[in-house]
């Protein structure tokens, strides 16, 4: 076993005693330190709970999510059995063994993090491991697919690699493209038929959410190739879009090939459409305005409604020429180029179809093998730390697979099953491969890894943010991203008969609604101290650079997944003494409530393990705690360091 994971194995059984001798935080908890002071006379008044009530109360229901399937649930098993089979043969091959089946507690914490992207609650974690049912894993599995938090938590795992953000450009609205991924996931839409409508999609955005996707590179058709390719076929084509790639096969003149494909995508309202004459009529519009508003100042609301509606995804006939520098013996500078793919062809189905339903034919075809290698390593990486190809979107010889059998058979199964992903992740995490100890290991290290169990990992920005959450809040989500339906009413107008007046009154409405800035005003209700409570899928994207999402490394969205997990300073600082820790501790959060509403000082300890770690405290920890709680005048402020000083160890920042 390595050094590094021998040191953090000993500060996983030892959470306590160093934090709490370094520094005791009495006066950060005057809320609990209240509850065992000397009765007065007169009985006070109750403390003021400062958590929004929004974020007090359980919701009934928050969105409906398409079922993991029972039905397949056994077919399922045996392919995760093969897969097994074919992860361990390759361990033998080398004279390595798998790691041993996990524990019921560490297995509980993992899964919840992994698909729910948060711990689970005192309630979850008591029932799960106090169940004698032989199937408990798999019932978990099941169950936390079709809920919620798993629809959270893999948005902001795409939301990552996509790059979402709601400005991609000051008058792009995109949230409709956001709420449409979102959905997406909710639905489980087939990862083919979901790929096929964001390459494909035209409109207003509004009208056709999708069409998010090719806004996101807008005005940069070049760059849009390069993204496309890199995110779902795992090709980086980018450098040969200025000369021949100097590391792989790709030559500039196929990087235009297949931009060739695309070249008539436009994103613009044009001449022909609806109230587009000689003039853009959006420019006419706010030409009008500045005659109506006090020194020619048009509101921001009015020009960005205005703006907005100049964006249009459409598909005209176009040619790419190369470009004026090209320096290649194949071609002349400025040649027109034919549009071809990279590797096999476009299906018989689209042979006449536009160039851009075309490509989108190519690359989501069920032929297209490394469509299916992609999906299978992005998601194989994000279960078990590590891809089957490193890095995860640059397949080439240089980076080979460790277990090409394993990868090939996701991919089969993965198409049998018509694209579904859920399925293919139930696979993945009904295996024994995945349900195993993990291992310590960095990419880093320059050795392969061949997959004994996952690998350990630090939580994802927005996994420790949802987990803290978890702690404080009820109701984590108390409001969702606003999409199409709502956005829609505040933002579309018809050019071609929008008078001035129409267009004024309308842009007041957006202004007091979904204007950005009076949007984020208005989700300052459900604030405690600056920081919205609720979950990162929901939240502004991306944050200010202040924000504890960006503190724990939240990309920001401008390159394919941007995030970060390396440890900074601002992060020991934001776990040490920041405004999230605190609202744990106030009165009326969920672990307060939680521990205070327990008797006995031996289930509270219990419940403060199994709230914060999801599993109870050995002996050495009672032992601790009680030191702890030995030393403090007050007992409730014993508790408050306990907490504290768990937050604050790797056993909550990592995934074991």
């Amino acid at each position: 076993m390595h050094s590094r994971f021998s040191m953090y194995s000993t500060v996983i059984r030892r959470p306590i005693s160093l934090l709490v001798l370094m520094f005791t935080i009495s006066s950060l908890w005057p809320v609990l330190a209240t509850a065992q002071k000397p009765k007065p006379k007169k009985k006070p008044a109750p403390p003021k709970i400062r958590l929004p009530e929004s974020v007090r109360t359980r919701p009934s229901h928050l969105m409906d999510v398409a079922p993991a399937s029972r039905e397949r649930r056994t077919e399922l098993e045996l392919a995760a059995a093969q897969l097994d089979s074919l992860i361990e043969g390759k361990l033998t091959e080398l004279g390595q063994s798998p790691n041993p089946y996990v524990e019921d507690d560490v297995f509980l914490r993992r899964i919840y993090l992994d698909v729910a992207g948060r711990i689970p609650t005192l309630a979850e974690a008591q029932a799960f491991l106090d169940s004698n049912d032989p199937d408990k894993r798999i019932e978990l599995i099941d169950t936390l697919l079709g809920s919620p938090d798993y629809v959270s938590h893999t948005y902001n795992f795409w939301a990552d690699t996509l790059r979402l953000r709601e400005r991609p450009q000051p008058n792009i609205v995109a949230e409709p493209f956001l709420a449409y991924v979102k959905d997406a996931i909710r639905t489980n839409k087939p990862y083919d038929e979901w790929v096929y409508e964001m390459l494909t999609a035209d409109g207003k955005v509004w009208e056709n959410p999708a069409t998010g996707y090719q806004l996101r590179d807008d005005g940069m058709p070049l760059p849009y190739i390069d993204n496309t390719v890199r995110i779902f076929l795992g090709t980086q084509i980018g450098c040969a879009q200025c000369h021949d790639h100097p590391f792989d096969q790709w030559s500039q003149y196929q990087f235009y090939e297949l931009a060739a494909l695309t070249a008539g995508t436009r994103t613009r309202i044009k001449r022909g459409d609806p109230g587009y004459e000689k003039t853009n009529p959006a420019n006419a519009m706010i030409s009008e305005a500045r005659k109506h508003y006090d020194k020619g100042r048009v509101p921001g609301a009015f020009q960005r409604m205005i703006r907005a509606n100049s964006y249009s995804v459409s598909e005209v006939k176009a040619t790419l020429r190369l470009p004026h520098d090209y320096a290649y013996a194949d071609a002349k500078p400025k040649s027109v180029v034919e549009p071809a793919v990279l590797w096999g062809e476009i299906p018989s189905k689209a042979k006449n179809a536009s160039p851009r339903h075309q490509f989108a034919a190519w690359l989501t075809s069920p032929d297209n093998q490394q469509f299916q290698n992609m999906i299978v390593n992005r998601l194989w990486q994000r279960f078990m730390g590590v891809g089957f190809v490193e890095p995860i979107d640059d397949f080439r010889d240089e980076h080979p697979c460790v277990n090409e059998p394993a990868m090939e058979y996701l991919g089969k199964e993965l198409v049998r099953s018509g694209f579904d992903l859920k399925d293919l992740i139930r696979i993945i995490l009904y295996s024994r491969t995945y349900q195993s100890v993990a291992s310590d290991y960095a990419l880093t290290s320059g050795e392969p890894y061949y997959f004994p169990g996952p690998t350990i990992r630090r939580m994802t920005a927005e996994q420790v943010w949802d987990s803290m959450l978890t702690l404080a809040v009820r109701n984590p989500m108390p409001f969702q991203r606003p999409g199409a339906e709502e956005l829609k009413p505040y933002l579309d107008v018809d050019f071609a008969n929008l008078t001035f007046d129409q267009a004024k009154s309308q842009s007041e409405r957006f202004a007091k609604t979904y204007f950005l800035s009076a949007y984020k005003r208005e989700l300052n209700k459900h604030a405690y101290q600056g920081n919205i409570l609720c979950r990162a899928s929901e939240l502004p994207a991306p944050q200010r650079a202040d924000h504890f999402l960006r503190q724990f490394g939240q990309s920001d969205r401008e390159t394919i997944d941007g995030a970060e997990k390396e440890a900074t300073v601002p992060q020991i600082l934001a776990m040490f003494n920041g405004p999230i820790t605190h609202v744990m501790l106030e009165r009326g959060s969920a672990i307060v409530d939680d521990v205070l509403a327990i008797d006995s000082t031996r289930d509270r300890i219990d419940a403060i393990f199994m709230s914060v770690l999801a599993r109870r405290p050995v002996s050495k920890d009672r032992l601790l705690a009680a030191q702890e709680l030995s030393r403090t005048p007050n007992d409730n402020v014993g508790y408050g360091n306990i907490i504290w000083a768990l937050l604050n160890t790797r056993e909550f920042l990592f995934v074991q």
